[in-house]
């Protein structure tokens, strides 16, 4: 049979953008999935190594695989080069160059897959593919989630775990502290988990022959362990190899010289590092006759070892399989523990623990006359306790012979909770922002769980932003670009600019473009109800609508008809993209507005876009917890760090001060009508000149507004304040809370003046009467005389506070949106909504 793929490897050309990459792999993608075909990799690249080597030896040595063939990808020179050597007249295997055409190629039609890492956030896995994911170690530090700013870092981990098939655990405290807690993929995750021990421990059983090949090797390249006893050093790598790796790599000299010297003549102290420290390590005069070779599996120099000398590094549980003793040399122990954190107790490991390298040394000596730490027995048991030599063996029974009967392998663990999925937007400081954030927070973790999807941000307001997501929510970044052909792209894009987009499923080749899409990002992934919380974009409205199963919702957080034909600067943002969005609101479920009488505005200018039933109400909601904690914060705190004191603040805050301060916080754009505050401010100035205006917010018209208030004569008396994270300090310290809107939905800034007991003035727009339970603000006609009389009322004591009973407002708010929740899901699993599956 001839090799389907070429028996060479292309160098990947680096210059080759985005678009070239995306029709590679658009043509990739465009043939069969092979299934004879298995692709390996490890480490991103770089070599024949891990669990996928020991499972690709397995294979090319039994007769009933005889079918198959073995494609390794592979990113390392003298990784290749030694591949070639061994394996470079084989007929049935051959490498890619990692990131080359074939790479793509053979990623987009092997019918196996096999990786101990990550496949590239291009990457999407497509039907008839079976990926299997090792990873590459029990995990003693922090993963996933649990490290710092974890959900970002481990955006295309999640991805890949999501989309793999089989993930494989050496032990169950594996499969569920890293798998199901770390990487939160309980409830989500519709693969199989396997617990069989690890392929590559398999590979530290050798024999005497194999043991004298390895030293026969080691003397090849320059490393002289002759006959004597090999004790491995295999520290892990820290967060300052990368900023200071030359200090790094001078203390690994120094800690292995101190080593060596208490061992013994009969000893050899080697060191083994961290994948991604050899490439420099390599470079070292101090460094090449002890530094093991990366070409070299990890578990066979593990096979050779004596002893193990190690810190953090996960290869001691690997090792614990083999009887022999392991030290561990932990000399910044405390600062690592804080910084990167781990899930077992460094006082409870099973071997002696030391910060000294000499004490280390003498430690292993005494180890080697036959003495075992009094816990190593235990843990041998509870994180080796399947590897018998046979692990591989097990794992191919179930991946490619299908044999499941007798196999430890399930399915992630499921809670029984409702699995939610909100795209929150780009989350700018804006309502929306806000208002998602405090939905996220009230919602009722124990009953829900939630996952956040969001595009991958770089901003700081954004990043900020996102750290005040619920702890509890699950966070999915999309990263990567959309697969597809440039033919079916510019095709999609034709469509769009025509305002003439597809309905889910009405084309097939629009419908395969964004099945492909939501695969690639959430792998598996299915949830029972979908929501597009942001509305204004038709990337990703379309994305959710092919969803899996799941009932849709999308929010409308303003009078969306006008806030198409909003106008900034004589264009208007919204306008084609909104006109893509109405269009596929008749494939939601429900379409959510922010108070009734916005549904009822919306329902009546949106009808020729949805029935009049989709159209419902769950009201925004305030972050109790953070107006109050910011209320009470020093109006000082809301500066940022060496900023001046500005004349607004200095001016609000003298003790004695007899102004009367109007603020109004939101974005300076057309729709809050900041100009018109401006102008009925000046009659009211003119009239009493105890009156002060502060704006809080950016956008925009902020130039546009600071000119207005210039030709008004207001400076020194009207402020733009500029963005704060924390407004509620100046809410707590101002009189009135004003806001002259042209439209909006439910202002979350008014909830949020209710908080603080402000007296409130509004203009009249569409929702305005329902935004808040009562009626204590003062609504007025949308003009600059009537809002005039409005904060004139104010100053004339006119006006009562406006308070908000929160808990009874959330209780309200949370049973709305339960309400939208389970009628979606009822009328799925009656199948009075259509069902949309996979093309």
């Amino acid at each position: 049979m001839k090799l389907p793929l070429p028996h060479r490897v292309n160098r990947y050309v680096s210059r080759a953008g985005k678009a070239v990459q995306a029709e590679r792999i658009a043509y990739a993608r465009s043939k069969p999935v092979l299934s004879d075909v298995v692709l390996y990799e490890s480490f991103a690249g770089n070599g024949v190594l891990c669990n996928p080597e020991a499972i690709f030896r397995y294979l090319l040595g039994r007769p009933d695989f005889d079918h198959l063939w073995h494609v390794w990808a592979i990113d390392d020179d003298a990784a290749l080069a030694r591949f070639t050597d061994e394996f470079g007249t084989h007929p049935r295997v051959s490498a890619v160059r990692r990131g080359s055409f074939d790479y793509w190629r053979t990623l987009s039609t092997a019918g196996y897959l096999i990786n101990n890492a990550t496949f590239p956030p291009a990457f999407g896995k497509r039907p008839g593919q079976v990926y299997l994911n090792t990873w590459h170690g029990t995990p003693l530090k922090l993963m996933g989630f649990d490290m710092p700013d974890g959900a970002i870092e481990s955006a295309n981990t999640l991805r890949n775990l999501l989309s793999a098939d089989y993930l494989l655990a050496a032990n169950e405290f594996m499969a569920e502290t890293m798998y199901e807690d770390a990487y939160r993929l309980r409830n989500v995750y519709r693969g199989q988990i396997i617990t069989e021990g690890y392929p590559r421990i398999d590979r530290q059983r050798l024999s005497p022959a194999q043991e004298s090949d390895v030293r026969t090797e080691l003397d090849r390249q320059g490393i002289a362990a002759g006959e004597r006893r090999i004790v491995l050093f295999a520290p892990t790598w820290r967060g300052s190899s990368f900023s200071n790796p030359d200090d790094d790599l001078d203390a690994l000299a120094a800690q292995v010289k101190a080593l060596q010297s208490r061992v013994g003549d009969d000893t050899v102290v080697l060191l083994k590092t961290h994948q991604v420290v050899h490439a420099l390590a390599s470079t070292r005069p101090a460094l090449r006759s002890i530094l093991l070779p990366n070409t070299i599996p990890t578990n066979v120099l593990l096979g050779v070892a004596a002893a193990l000398v190690t810190d953090y590094s996960s290869i001691f549980f690997d090792y614990l399989a083999t009887g022999r003793p392991i030290v561990f040399f932990t000399p910044d122990a405390d600062d690592y523990s804080a910084a990167r954190g781990t899930y077992l107790s460094l006082d409870e490991l099973p071997g002696p623990v030391t910060a000294d390298p000499f004490e280390a040394g003498t430690l292993v000596a005494e180890l080697l006359e036959g003495r075992q730490h009094e816990r190593y027995a235990q843990w041998a048991q509870r994180f080796t306790p399947y590897d018998d030599g046979e692990a591989t063996r097990r794992v191919v029974d179930i991946v490619f012979r299908g044999r499941t009967v007798g196999r430890r392998v399930r399915p992630a663990v499921s809670d029984g909770r409702t699995r939610l999925l909100f795209f929150l937007g780009g989350m700018r400081s804006n309502g929306i922002t806000t208002s998602v954030l405090n939905l996220l927070g009230a919602i009722d973790h124990e009953k829900y769980d939630v996952t956040a999807l969001m595009p991958r941000f770089r901003a700081e307001d954004p990043l900020a932003n996102r750290e005040l997501i619920h702890p509890a929510v699950r966070q999915v970044f999309r990263i990567g670009g959309m697969n597809g052909s440039k033919a079916l792209q510019l095709r999609r894009h034709a469509r769009d600019r025509r305002g003439l987009p597809p309905a889910p499923r009405d084309e097939h080749w629009h419908a395969q473009l964004w099945d492909g899409e939501w695969a690639r990002v959430f792998g598996s992934a299915t949830f029972d109800w979908v929501a597009d919380f942001s509305g204004y974009s038709p990337i990703w409205t379309n994305l959710l609508l092919h969803s899996p199963f799941a009932p849709r919702a999308v929010w409308l957080h303003n009078e969306m008809a006008a806030d198409q034909q909003r106008t900034v600067a004589g264009k208007q943002p919204h306008r084609r993209a909104l006109g893509l969005v109405f269009a596929q609101y008749g494939a939601f479920d429900h379409l959510v507005s922010v108070s009734p009488s916005l549904t009822a505005l919306n329902r009546a200018e949106l009808s020729a876009y949805a029935a009049p039933e989709k159209f419902v109400t769950v009201r925004n909601l305030p972050n109790v917890a953070r107006v109050s904690e910011g209320m009470r914060a020093p109006l000082r705190s809301v500066l940022e760090a060496d900023e001046a004191v500005p004349e607004w603040m200095s001016q609000l805050e003298q003790p004695d001060h007899d102004s009367v301060w109007f603020v109004t916080v939101g974005r300076l754009s057309t729709e809050k009508n900041h100009a018109r505050l401006i102008r009925a401010f000046a009659q009211v100035h003119a009239r009493d000149a105890r009156a002060r205006l502060l704006i809080v917010g950016a956008g925009p018209l902020e130039g546009e507004l600071q000119q207005l208030i210039a030709e008004l004569g207001l400076e020194g008396t009207a402020f733009l304040a500029g963005l704060r994270r924390n407004p509620f300090a100046i809410l707590a310290a101002a009189d009135c809370f004003v806001l002259s809107s042209t439209y909006e939905g439910q202002p979350m800034v008014l909830l949020e003046a209710a908080l603080c007991e402000l007296p409130i003035v509004s203009t009249a727009f569409a929702s305005v009467r329902d935004a808040l339970p009562g009626d204590t603000i003062r609504v007025v006609d949308q003009h600059d005389d009537a809002l005039r009389d409005g904060m004139l009322a104010h100053l004339a004591g006119e006006i009562p506070v406006t308070r908000l009973d929160a808990a009874a407002y959330t209780s309200e708010v949370v049973a709305e949106l339960a309400a939208v929740i389970d009628a979606g899901r009822a009328a799925t699993a009656t199948g009075a909504i259509r069902t949309i599956r996979r093309g």
